[in-house]
């Protein structure tokens, strides 16, 4: 038998139970003093330096706004977040595992580590939302509606099917990047409208969070499916480019059925499709490509527009974590910080 050593190691396998040898290449730590693209070590510094969770938020202080809503509106809100719910779990539990099977650098792996941790805290934060504006009764419907809405449905499981398609790696990049910059946005499109009229602040600072980060992910992600785009031909090129633009209309063909299903009943449908649009040229140009819609932001709700900057808003430490987010600040501890009880000498400050 072949003895394993440090440096050429061996690992027993079986195949149809029939025990084999298995080479094994050494396992490589990652050395982030040697990055081979520039990119992965910018992405992940801003990523890290916008990080955040929904925990500091006060969304309570929405209660107000939110009961001068009536109920076709708290509906809409209820159910927009619960498809953003839906479509979050899916980039956080099957998303970024299946971008990780084609990794260009390990750098790029550890990006897409801090991208899932992020969309789970995505996924959570529209809890807290339901948590502070809706009953129990309430949130099991939500949750119930979003599980089971077909043309919600529809678009999670075509997303879904392409991230577990082993045989097009641009075509998961694709799938992603028409996710976070495009999808995403019928839902994007409430909190903003009514952060434009002075209701649910609390909320909107949520998604205009969500938003900044999501800004990243789809430009980082873009950005690698054009690395891979340029090593196909021409002819795998064009190919890859008309199924791209296929798979778009079929997203938007149900994207507008599923923008009907939430809107019709408060009137705002036809505002949602445009800014919706506007996204998904966003997500081709993301993704190297050409605008496939006329609709620009000139079109798009200004005051929507308005709201979509991602800048944030300034909140001290214990309230509310916007673009401000500020770390506490540090100070070495000395013995008389483990006199509990204790009065200091005031005469000597390390006591």
């Amino acid at each position: 038998m072949v003895s394993l050593t440090q440096r050429d190691g061996w690992a027993l396998a079986k195949d149809k139970g029939v025990a084999a040898m298995a080479r094994t290449e050494n396992y490589n730590a990652i050395n982030w003093n040697a990055v081979s693209d520039e990119i992965d070590k910018a992405t992940w510094e801003k990523l890290t330096e916008q990080f955040w969770l929904d925990t500091r938020i006060p969304v309570s202080n929405d209660l107000d706004d939110w009961r001068t809503l009536d109920t076709d509106h708290q509906w809409v809100v209820g159910h927009v977040f619960g498809g953003l719910t839906l479509l979050d779990t899916l980039q956080s539990q099957d998303g970024m595992a299946a971008l990780r099977k084609d990794v260009r650098t390990p750098h790029e792996t550890a990006v897409l580590n801090n991208i899932q941790f992020m969309e789970s805290v995505h996924a959570k934060s529209y809890s807290t939302i339901f948590s502070t504006l809706n009953t129990p009764e309430e949130i099991d419907e939500i949750f119930q509606w979003s599980d089971s809405e077909e043309f919600l449905q529809n678009k999670t499981k075509r997303i879904f099917d392409l991230y577990h398609d082993d045989e097009h790696p641009l075509k998961k990049k694709i799938s992603s990047v028409f996710l976070e910059t495009f999808l995403f946005y019928s839902g994007f499109f409430t909190p903003l409208y009514y952060l434009g009229h002075n209701k649910l602040a609390n909320v909107a600072e949520i998604i205009k969070l969500i938003l900044r980060d999501e800004s990243v992910h789809g430009t980082y992600i873009g950005y690698k499916f054009q690395l891979g785009m340029k090593e196909l031909t021409d002819n795998e090129q064009q190919q890859m480019k008309d199924w791209m633009y296929d798979f778009l209309y079929k997203l938007y063909d149900n994207e507008e059925k599923y923008t009907h299903t939430l809107y019709d009943q408060v009137g705002w449908t036809e505002q949602v499709l445009t800014f919706i649009r506007y996204n998904a040229n966003k997500a081709l140009m993301n993704l190297g490509q050409d605008p496939l819609f006329p609709d620009t932001a000139e079109d798009v709700n200004p005051v929507v527009m308005n709201g979509i900057s991602t800048s944030t808003a300034n909140h001290d430490f214990f309230s509310q974590v916007g673009n401000g987010y500020l770390l506490g600040n540090v100070e070495a501890m000395n013995d008389s910080d483990y006199n509990i009880g204790e009065p200091n000498d005031p005469e000597d400050p390390s006591k």
